[in-house]
């Protein structure tokens, strides 16, 4: 009976990063924003930091420092109000300027019917 593999529940091993051309015998290597994604991710679902580590071939300190400022961006992200759009604007100015009139209405018949005097015209126009 041939042994059956175990299959690992880990995700997909993340891609190296790509190397960058340079005039130097050493090679620069960078990290794009989807790829450290992919590691950030992985850590907030709970991966331990240094099987992370282990398997992208980053250092747990810099992780962490990826992980910090992934954080801080997401709380920015979210106290931030959307970009308002300026047709919504001008409505949202008619608005209250109908309900500035509205309001001015009603306090006017409200002076009218104590004084006793109708704010309209009763009867036909005479031309």
């Amino acid at each position: 009976m041939a042994a059956k593999k175990k299959r690992s529940t880990r995700s997909k091993k993340t891609p190296e990063p790509q190397a960058t051309e340079g005039g130097g015998s050493k090679a620069v290597r960078r990290w794009s924003k989807e790829r450290k994604l992919e590691v950030i991710l992985r850590l907030l679902r709970g991966e331990p930091i240094d099987s992370v580590s282990r398997d992208v071939g980053v250092e747990s300190y810099r992780l962490e420092e990826w992980k910090d400022q992934a954080l801080v961006a997401m709380k920015g992200g979210l106290g931030t109000r959307r970009k308002q759009d300026p047709v919504q604007d001008q409505l949202d100015a008619a608005l209250k300027r109908v309900g500035e009139l509205s309001m001015d209405m009603e306090l006017m018949q409200i002076r009218c019917k104590r004084s006793g005097v109708s704010p309209f015209v009763r009867g036909r126009s005479k031309r």
